[in-house]
């Protein structure tokens, strides 16, 4: 086992530079700025779907009015995501742009949009336009759009090919004229793309691509190829690296294509037969979060003798419920433990083998719709097949399996922490009568020294109340997805409110942070995006904000404990303001 680690744990830095790869984040931050639309679309795709199956009747008028929001959200979710996703690239292309240029994000988006169109739209032999491509099967579309556009931009800004107006001319209206020339090459070549892969194939770039790529679609769809995946997502958290961000990308047009197939088969009366879609990998592959960890606090909390895996099982039982793991992952620890790595990768693989067999086997239909990663795993899998009690079934089989695989290697965990504390008490115990003889005179010296001031001026010091701050400060928590950092934010707003500090802290995903970064005085980075520090600092130290990482077992604690958030905040503020003395 301790050979596995030190295999993958030699290979950290070509699994960071994946994980790093601009245009995977450029795809994962597109997609994550395009969630609301998502999300919003499905309540009303569950409204005239999931409401008859329990007796309720809509009337005509209002189901039609759902699948009209429906269809004018997610049904154009291709055309939002080439631009959102063309605007992520873009601010990591700035970051490496020199002689002060720099790409217009908004220009990206709008052309970028526009080569979608162009891109995504086919016709009919007898002209009438083709909308298929709009929605989810056009991402490959967006993604083809974005990138070439955001590259086109590039090439003409740093070679500055553009327009130059005269410096009495505000810089607004010169920067429109500045973009003309790299819109205009985009656009058109978007176009050509377009023309020529009618002439060659007399069919739409957006068909063609899909035609091509189907087939790889189909492999990912089989038994290995599923279990390929679920394997390589835990294995890359495993070493610290967030999985989804480095995998899924490359399956994004499945997961979401799938799914909207899926609903299209139901509604016209047939079995939704595909099992790769977003939400199976959410609430199956990942029933808990990465490594399917939904029973393990349970488990620890349940079954297990070590203080410390009881405490853990306490504290992260509810997020691990809503999909947040992070606090078992780096509280156990999870990550980079030899107990763990068997069944944090094996547990999805086992799932989606399940999972897929139930949908082929027993007839239960596939994932239709596209709810929050974040319900809890059971109720997303009976939600998601349409309320169909074979779901449940599988619920019941998926959590037994996840258990008998996970409990052999918590138990053997667990035994060596039990020994462990058993020896931490023995030391304990033995220097209590040390400390018992020695009580007297131990007392007598702190009532002394509690009477000094240089004591007293400590004690002030080390309660947050007494670090006063002369204006508001800003603090942002950035992680993967949001939601581990959103429990770091909760407790330093907890935290300053009973201290009475002006701090506000906010939380958000790297890689949608471009736009909000200059509003932060202070940037704390989460865990599993700490890898990121040296590309996030070139900004920062060019804004003059603070930035910090943090370590695993470090962020939990912060998490639990509101007075230690905030006296890592000051702490880290107060470091700021003696460099800038020292630089005085």
């Amino acid at each position: 086992m301790q050979f596995i680690i030190d295999k993958l744990e030699a290979h950290q830095k070509f699994f960071d530079k994946i994980s790093k790869n601009i245009y995977l984040m450029a795809i994962k931050d597109g997609f994550l700025a395009a969630m609301p639309i998502i999300l919003f679309s499905s309540i009303f795709i569950l409204i005239t779907s999931v409401l008859p199956l329990v007796g309720i009747h809509i009337p005509a008028g209002i189901n039609d009015w759902c699948n009209k929001i429906y269809n004018y959200t997610m049904g154009f979710v291709g055309l939002y995501v080439a631009g959102t996703t063309a605007k992520a690239l873009t601010g990591s292309k700035n970051q490496h742009i020199k002689g002060g240029r720099f790409i217009n994000s908004t220009s990206t988006m709008m052309a970028s949009m526009c080569g979608f169109m162009l891109l995504a739209i086919g016709t009919t032999k007898s002209g009438a336009y083709i909308g298929d491509y709009f929605g989810t099967k056009g991402l490959l579309s967006a993604f083809v759009a974005a990138f070439s556009t955001v590259a086109i931009y590039k090439f003409c800004v740093e070679r500055d090919i553009t327009i130059k107006m005269p410096k009495e001319v505000p810089g607004a209206i010169a920067q429109n004229f500045r973009d003309i020339f790299p819109f205009s090459f985009s656009v058109i070549a978007m176009g050509l793309i377009d023309a020529l892969i009618r002439f060659w194939l007399n069919v739409p770039f957006g068909e063609m691509l899909t035609t091509l790529i189907s087939p790889l679609f189909k492999g990912a769809e089989s038994y290995w190829g599923m279990a390929i995946i679920w394997f390589l997502i835990p294995l890359f958290w495993f070493m610290g690296i967030h999985g989804p961000s480095v995998v899924k990308p490359a399956i994004t047009a499945a997961l979401y294509g799938n799914t909207t197939a899926n609903l299209a088969l139901f509604k016209a009366g047939h079995f939704p037969y595909h099992s790769l879609t977003e939400n199976f990998g959410n609430f199956v592959g990942e029933l808990g979060g990465t490594g399917a960890t939904f029973v393990v606090p349970f488990i620890f909390i349940l079954l297990m003798k070590s203080k410390q895996l009881k405490a853990i099982g306490k504290a992260s039982v509810v997020p691990v419920m809503f999909a947040v793991n992070e606090p078992l992952l780096f509280g156990a620890p999870i990550i980079l433990n030899p107990y763990f790595f068997i069944p944090f990768v094996l547990s999805p693989i086992v799932n989606v083998v399940v999972g897929k067999m139930f949908i082929d086997l027993l007839h239960m239909r596939g994932f239709m719709y596209v709810l929050s990663w974040a319900l809890p795993g059971p109720i997303g899998i009976f939600l998601n097949t349409n309320m169909q009690l074979v779901s449940l079934l599988l619920v019941v089989v998926l959590l037994a399996l996840d258990t008998l695989i996970y409990l052999p290697f918590c138990k053997a965990y667990d035994a060596s922490l039990v020994k462990q504390e058993a020896e931490v008490d023995a030391q304990e115990a033995a220097t209590d009568g040390v400390e018992l003889a020695g009580a007297t005179a131990g007392a007598a010296t702190a009532a002394t020294v509690s009477t000094t001031p240089e004591t007293a001026t400590t004690e002030e010091t080390s309660d947050p109340e007494a670090k006063k701050l002369d204006k508001q400060v800003k603090v942002l928590v950035l992680c993967a997805g949001g939601g581990t950092s959103e429990q770091l934010a909760n407790a330093l707003m907890d935290g300053a409110e009973e201290y009475n500090v002006p701090i506000v802290a906010s939380a958000g995903a790297y890689g949608s942070h471009h736009d909000i970064l200059p509003n932060y005085d202070l940037v704390v980075l989460a865990p599993q995006v700490r890898t990121y520090y040296d590309d996030l600092k070139a900004d920062t130290d060019r804004l003059g904000i603070q930035l910090v990482a943090t370590k695993g077992q470090q962020y939990i604690a912060l998490t639990r404990d509101s007075k230690k958030a905030l006296d890592f905040v000051m702490e880290n503020l107060n470091k700021k303001d003696d460099e800038k003395k020292d630089d005085k």
